[in-house]
């Protein structure tokens, strides 16, 4: 059925692009509107649609690895982005990794001779919520739209971070140096402490102090500090600074009775997941230092990380309160958000954004029902995780297996072949073949709705 309403995407960056592509296809009409050239944002220099600002790569395609589970899913769901990535990719291993200036051309040639779809270089500063439209501004949202965004959703409706903790995987803890507990045994026991001893504090403090940092960008350095402390700068003003702020052992006891020197606190992502939150570990470290760094605390080890700490400008809204899984506003149900300003982080996610809203912006003008994509896909599990997050802490993420049901024996049996798993003892199943038992039990369920988008 192909409807005669017009879509408005704000944003000519990969999610506005994927969905652009994607309404097009099923007959809708698109105005997509982009600031550039007209104006830029401090980041951005080329005046071509879906510009790679940082890394050219779009991470590995491993399916055994979230983002390649996540680029399988894409595939399947037919993403138009996607198969251009490949078509001007550049040796880079597993990954796929592009030449960012002939992608940036390719996807603004193709958006440019695809019927439907309108470009209109202007800066949108209001939206219209009587009219369906798709907000994907990215990260760098201007000033007066943003404003505007505020007002519509209310006092709590936008986050601007300016540093950002890292997140790890909950079930690689050592869980022999874990224990839970609050703060002089009051209220819920919601936090998991990482003890240490002075001797490993103190080694801790020392490599902190002297790891590698990120150079800022000239716009970012102006306004970082302002809103939050990177544990390096803190732990520079003094060897016992960390334990007077955030990892202070004061009204905890460790279960064998002994007082620990500091405390290292971990704080859940959301209730579905096993992603945990460094408390008060906002950094500023390259990710190969925080890595190093961080693992220096006992009960990290081993510890996977799916997110590492940033610091830059991002603005992005609360979306748990704000957005279904749909990624439809619930106030305004004329309106989506897509990509990073939607509280995902990275290129492919970004894009899947885009995917996941015109196929159920699609719905909603054929006055179909829109999908509800499982939460064993990763598409469907980002989703859930924008909406369901605990949003008192919400910050943006990229797709990992941590925001993924945990796998049941019987999804072992059924996903993997027996020369990878005995049927019997699911603690001998390697740590890869795990991952790939995630993805194939999520390309099942995919494929029971692909048939009906």
């Amino acid at each position: 059925m192909v409807n005669n309403k017009t879509v408005n995407i704000i944003g000519g960056g990969l999610a506005g692009c994927e969905a652009a592509f994607q309404l097009a296809k099923r007959g809708i009409n698109v105005n997509l509107y982009e600031q550039k050239p007209i104006k830029f944002s401090p980041a951005h220099t080329n005046s071509n649609l879906a510009e790679i600002v940082c890394s050219n790569s779009l991470k590995s395609m491993d399916e055994a690895t979230a983002s390649g589970m996540l680029k399988s899913e894409l595939e399947m769901l037919d993403c138009e982005l996607l198969k251009i990535a490949k078509e001007c990719s550049v040796p880079a291993g597993t990954a796929l990794a592009v030449d960012r200036d002939k992608f940036a051309q390719m996807v603004t040639d193709k958006i440019n001779a695809t019927e439907n779809i309108t470009v209109i270089s202007k800066e949108v500063t209001e939206i219209n919520v009587d009219e369906t439209t798709i907000i994907a501004t990215g990260p760098l949202t201007s000033g007066d739209l943003y404003a505007n965004i505020q007002n519509l959703l209310g006092e709590d409706g936008m986050h601007f971070y300016d540093a950002s903790s890292p997140i790890i995987d909950g079930e690689t803890l050592d869980k022999s140096k874990v224990f839970t507990a609050g703060r002089y045994n009051k209220g819920e026991s919601d936090y998991l402490n990482c003890p240490m001893n002075k001797e490993e504090y103190y080694n801790f403090v020392e490599e902190l102090v002297n790891a590698k940092k990120v150079e800022l960008k000239n716009f970012e350095q102006s306004e970082i500090f302002e809103g939050c402390m990177p544990i390096e700068i803190m732990a520079s003003r003094g060897k016992d600074s960390l334990r007077f702020g955030p990892l202070k052992p004061v009204g905890l006891t460790c279960p064998d009775g002994t007082k620990p020197f500091a405390v290292v606190q971990l704080r859940k992502e959301s209730t579905e997941s096993s992603l945990y939150n460094l408390v008060g570990f906002q950094t500023n470290l390259i990710f190969g230092e925080q890595k190093r760094v961080f693992s220096l605390i006992p009960a990290l080890k081993h510890a996977e990380f799916v997110k590492y700490g940033v610091m830059h400008r991002n603005s992005y809204i609360c979306a748990p309160k704000h957005i279904n899984n749909c990624y439809q506003l619930k106030k305004y149900p004329n309106v989506f958000f897509a990509g990073q300003i939607s509280g995902v982080e990275g290129y492919v996610e970004s894009i899947t954004g885009g995917l996941l809203c015109a196929i159920n912006v699609a719905k909603q003008l054929n006055k179909k029902q829109m999908i509800t994509f499982p939460g064993v896909t990763m598409v469907g599990a980002l989703a859930n995780y924008v909406s369901c997050a605990n949003s008192d802490n919400f910050q943006p993420m990229n797709a990992n297996f941590g925001i993924l049901p945990p796998l049941t024996e019987k999804d072992y049996k059924k996903y993997l072949p027996p020369e990878l798993f005995d049927g019997k003892n699911i603690n001998k199943v390697a740590k890869k073949d795990k991952k790939l038992a995630y993805t194939y039990r999520g390309l099942n369920a995919l494929k029971q709705i692909v048939k009906h988008i």
